[in-house]
């Protein structure tokens, strides 16, 4: 009688799919098993299919996976709806809005029990496996994650290569079709870097169909679990899910009760709709602290660029092979002369930064080890609390808080993961001492310990160890080489920064193409800020290092946009103090751009093409405009709908001159002030790589000999 009622049990799921549907109706997902139990799934849009039926499951390491032989215990729906306010962000509130179906799973051979959970808003899709606490699976170790991602044709897609250990790639544009044979050339070298397949590529996946649809696969609140990539069955359109293994080739160790992270699915029909989604941030759990005040958005400087550009050196001296961290005596070495992270020259940063209104300072390579930082699979690299002789620490931080300004730690751990967890604690308390309240990290070479990778399950707990840690101490944390964030700057929000991806560093290595920053907003953006950094003024890299010949592939108008289009907290000059005092008028944009929002509008968009933006500054009131294109001349016509009705304001333009061009003529800018309103309609010329940047404020008495903005 039991195995009938099975039987029967087992027939009614499969002929009875459940549904659930976004708050609009639009979005559809329904669930099935198949006639051997194998958990499905298939999403529509306003009845057509966007993603076509995908398999679910997970192979386990060990002979019972829960892949098939499932039978529904039970289904449930519910609705939500809430608004909330992040500590900072793009808008001041955010709604979270969905219905959801829970689908709870029996694999009765084994006494096994898996649950899927489905939410469903009007901009896409996020579902996650659940697994209760249960007899027969308190622990279980990961094969593989069997999720589906069925395409419906052969769509444009945005992708960079597949990789355990880097995303610093530029983007190639293709058919799903083309990713096979584009794959060689869309690989660079990098200082740690794992392939995993010819046809593997990287979330954010940025897609486009023939039909106008936008379709962005990612995943949300990666939390003690491995990464996720995407390897495309290229006859079919199928992407599989590719976890990071760990140094045993497993891909995670879990205990129940227990989750994954949630696989997304957006789904638009406008490109802008892309950029104001907030699927993944809403995913993510609420804001684990209960006083969040000494958290701020932070606009800063720093002795960096000058290093990666090459010129100067992030070391003191020439005179060691080697460095025995505790036992070298840097006083018995002769420097090298050619070490920037010096008493003079920061002070120098210090003083421009509380000139021109920055809160910050970083310095890297003020402390002791970097003769032999890299490229040694060495684990006793740093102290991460010992200056080199030039570096009075104390004096350095006493001088900027007397300036109004703070010094930003820098801590690159050269990967050496135990080195830095041994350090940690030390180090936090060191920037205690000295009123830092900011850190910058990187995670640069292969990981120890040997074997794992940047986005495996150990190094995502480790990177999500510093920012609790972080907190403790009232530490902002900007992790750079760390695994690609999944919006957990919403649960803890001392996560102020990542970088992640390919940044303007890359423009000193050669260069980045122009359409980067016109991509990045569509894939690594949608899981939280990142610390690109903007502000290159002075394009030929040989001006910093006359032997580099590397050229920055944007124009100066360019780089301003990025401080409106690229959204993030913590926003760098990156340029040097002496560059910026040759250009003071377009520089002016850069000191007023603010760093945390009311509200976001995005006026035009399309991936790989242009981007514009407008954003309203929090209390202030005034509204920034940027604008970003490819390697394309192009003309956008601007509305300002945006603004008050019967209110006139004065706004600054800072735009490309009609001959730059980002290959010949990079700093040619025009700076024209003029009165918009409401129904003010702009014609903006962007140059090829170029862009724009307006600041807007209301009107006064002051201002009423002025014209009309042209």
């Amino acid at each position: 009688m039991k195995y009938l009622t099975f039987i029967c049990a087992l027939f009614v799921n499969v002929a009875m799919a459940q549904t659930v549907t976004s708050p609009d109706g639009n979005l559809s997902v329904s669930f099935s098993l198949t006639e051997q139990g194998v958990p499905t799934y298939k999403v529509d849009y306003k009845g057509m299919p966007v993603v076509k039926t995908s398999r679910l499951g997970m192979e386990l390491n060990e002979e019972n996976s829960l892949m098939d032989k499932f039978r529904i215990n039970n289904t449930s729906t519910t609705s939500f709806d809430e608004t909330w306010q992040p500590v900072w962000g793009e808008e001041k509130e955010i709604r979270n809005h969905y219905n959801e179906l829970l689908v709870e799973m029996e694999k009765p051979s084994n006494g096994r029990f898996m649950n899927l959970r489905f939410r469903v808003y009007d901009d896409g899709v996020g579902f996650r496996y659940e697994f209760p606490q249960q007899v027969y699976l308190p622990y279980f170790v990961v094969k593989a994650e069997h999720t589906e991602f069925a395409m419906t044709g052969d769509h444009t897609a945005w992708w960079i290569p597949g990789d355990y250990d880097t995303q610093e790639y530029d983007y190639t544009e293709s058919k799903l079709s083309e990713i096979r044979g584009l794959m060689e050339a869309a690989k660079c070298d990098n200082a740690s870097q794992t392939f995993f397949s010819p046809t593997g590529v990287q979330t954010s996946l940025q897609m486009k169909t023939a039909d106008g649809l936008y379709i962005n696969i990612h995943e949300a609140a990666l939390v003690d679990y491995s990464c996720m990539h995407l390897d495309l069955d290229d006859k079919n359109f199928v992407f599989r899910s590719q976890l990071t293994p760990d140094a045993q080739g497993n891909m995670a160790h879990c205990q129940t009760p227990c989750t994954t992270p949630w696989r997304t699915i957006m789904v638009v029909d406008d490109a802008r709709k892309v950029l104001a989604s907030r699927l993944i941030l809403n995913l993510n759990e609420p804001c684990r602290y209960t006083d969040t005040s000494w958290i701020t958005p932070v606009k800063y400087i720093g002795v960096w660029w000058e290093m990666i550009g090459g010129g100067k050196a992030w070391s003191y001296t020439n005179d060691l092979p080697s460095v025995h961290i505790g036992t070298t005596d840097y006083t018995k070495c002769k420097p090298h002369g050619n070490h920037p992270a010096n008493n003079a020259n920061v002070r120098r940063y210090i003083d421009f930064a509380a000139q021109h209104g920055f809160s910050q300072v970083l310095v890297e390579g003020w402390n002791i080890g970097w003769e032999d930082w890299f490229g040694h699979s060495k684990d006793y690299v740093f102290d991460f609390q010992t200056p080199y002789p030039d570096f009075d620490i104390k004096a350095l931080n006493d001088y900027a808080h007397s300036k109004g300004v703070r010094l930003m730690m820098h801590h690159e751990t050269s990967s050496s993961v135990r080195n830095y967890e041994r350090h940690l604690d030390a180090a936090y308390n060191l920037m205690d001492k000295y009123g830092y309240n900011s850190v910058k990290s990187g995670y640069v070479g292969n990981i120890i310990p040997r074997g794992e990778h940047h986005y495996g399950q150990w190094m995502n707990n480790h990177y999500l160890y510093c920012v609790t840690e972080a907190a403790k101490h009232h530490i902002m944390v900007n992790a750079h080489e760390a695994v690609r964030p999944t919006g957990l700057c919403r649960t803890y929000p001392n996560l102020i920064g990542n970088e992640s991806a390919r940044g303007t560093e890359y423009q000193a290595f050669g260069g980045s193409k122009p359409h980067h920053v016109t991509i990045l907003p569509f894939t690594r953006l949608q899981g939280g800020p990142m610390d690109y950094p903007p502000g290159i003024f002075v394009m030929d890299v040989a001006e910093v290092n006359p032997g580099n010949h590397s050229h920055v592939n944007a124009t100066l108008a360019n780089q301003l946009a990025l401080y409106v289009t690229m959204y993030s907290p913590l926003q760098m000059a990156a340029d040097l103090p002496e560059h910026y005092e040759k250009y003071m008028d377009a520089f002016r944009f850069i000191e007023d751009v603010a760093l945390d929002w009311e509200e976001s509008r995005y006026l035009l968009a399309e991936p790989g093409d242009y981007i514009v933006v407008a954003r309203k500054a929090k209390d202030t009131g005034e509204w920034f405009v940027g604008g970003v294109t490819d390697e394309n001349r192009r003309t956008v016509t601007l509305p300002f709908d945006y603004l008050d009705p019967g209110k006139e304001y004065v706004a600054t333009l800072y735009a490309d001159a009609p001959d730059a061009d980002y290959q010949t003529n990079p700093q040619a800018y025009v700076i024209r002030t003029g009165k918009v309103r409401q129904r003010t309609e702009l014609d903006v010329e962007m140059a090829r790589g170029g862009g724009f940047a307006i600041s807007i404020r209301e009107a006064t008495d002051a201002d009423r000999k002025l014209c009309k903005l042209k």
